[in-house]
């Protein structure tokens, strides 16, 4: 299987080159379609309508395997949410009695063809004005950069804005939901490495990038993180690496394995970290989770995605990973119930999800209330 944060090393060099190159053109910022003023992202820890999911892993991308497993994942992932909010589950026709069965009826199923099971990345970035509407961004996805077949996935974001009764934000910006993380109030965490890409944006730079986003998801700070490329299908999202826990806090994913590429990379974002401020001025108040020290032999894999940073706020919640390793995985739980006193924090298993480079995070996307 060619995983998210194993696709690069799996590449054909010719291809690879092809897809890095890109072919979207030149400027995309000049012809961006006006979305109106006033448009605001909220934080994710804000009330939300609806969780939006895909039960899509394909036996061509996943294997049969790991297909089965990320199924089960997904079924837990929904059901732990289920218990707090409604889930809207996008199934393929084929897969719906499968996806009943394992999902119960406590989860919306949705019949839409889908390439894959990455609703963050897929799904719209909804917003809300001064009013209380709530918009629908869709940033053309375009798979990570034309690495995997995305025909249906692209078409995802205005499927679920029309579901959702949203108004259509329509950007020529690529990007999606797993690199961008906001506290709501202004301030933003973005990876240059997955926005800044060529695969995704080529010729668009910093200043460019930021007047858009501040446009449509009524930004006013964004704290860049260097990321990195050409190591996983993402190019490395924030989402993976750092989480704000409110206004002015911050949780980092942090990697002390020396042997991992990720070592150096979230070392340097700590440092990045602790130097910015927010949109109102704050030094950010960083706090470290550790990546897991070991992991359950199943679905063991060198690229298997450790991370306990991938977590999702629901109403009322915080679901969270847990990977075998009783320290890390109670650090992490102790971490997020001391950072969100009010929310029950839920830990599940989501090995299979995590062999395939992602996390809880990554399957879900938020619908503001």
């Amino acid at each position: 299987m060619t995983t998210r944060r194993n696709f690069l090393k799996a590449s054909a060099g010719g291809m690879l080159a092809g897809v890095l190159g890109g072919s979207l053109g030149g400027n995309l910022i000049g012809t961006a379609v006006a979305a109106g003023t006033g448009w605001r992202m909220p934080d994710e820890g804000e009330a939300h309508a609806a969780t939006w999911m895909a039960f899509g892993p394909s036996e061509d991308i996943w294997g049969r395997r790991l297909q089965q497993g990320a199924r089960e994942s997904l079924a837990r992932i929904a059901g732990a949410i289920a218990g707090f909010e409604p889930v809207n589950m996008l199934v393929r026709e084929r897969d719906y009695d499968v996806a009943h069965r394992m999902c119960g009826a406590n989860v919306n199923l949705i019949v839409r063809e889908v390439d894959d099971l990455w609703v963050r990345d897929t799904g719209p970035v909804f917003v809300k004005n001064e009013l209380g509407q709530i918009g629908g961004v869709d940033f053309n996805f375009n798979g990570w950069g034309n690495k995997q077949a995305h025909a249906h996935d692209a078409e995802v974001a205005r499927f679920a804005v029309g579901h959702a009764r949203a108004q259509l934000l329509n950007s020529t910006l690529v990007l999606e939901g797993g690199g961008i993380e906001v506290d709501g109030e202004g301030s933003a965490i973005i990876t240059a490495s997955c926005v800044l890409n060529r695969n995704r944006n080529p010729g668009v730079g910093k200043a460019e990038c930021e007047t858009e986003l501040k446009r449509l998801l009524g930004l006013q700070k964004i704290i860049w993180l260097p990321g990195i490329a050409g190591k996983d299908i993402t190019d490395g999202h924030t989402d993976f690496y750092a989480r704000f826990a409110g206004p002015g806090v911050v949780l980092a994913h942090y990697d002390p394995d020396p042997a991992s590429y990720d070592h150096a990379v979230t070392r340097r974002h700590l440092d990045v970290l602790r130097q910015a401020t927010d949109a109102k001025g704050r030094k950010l108040e960083v706090i470290v989770i550790p990546a897991a020290g070991s992991i359950r032999p199943e679905y063991r894999r060198d690229d298997f995605a450790a991370g306990y940073i991938n977590f999702y706020l629901c109403n009322h919640a915080v679901i969270a990973p847990e990977f075998g390793d009783a320290k890390t995985d109670a650090h992490c739980r102790d971490v997020l119930r001391d950072v969100f006193p009010e929310r029950e924090v839920v830990q599940i298993d989501i090995d299979a999800i995590a062999a395939g480079g992602g996390g809880i995070h990554c399957t879900t996307q938020q619908q503001p209330a």
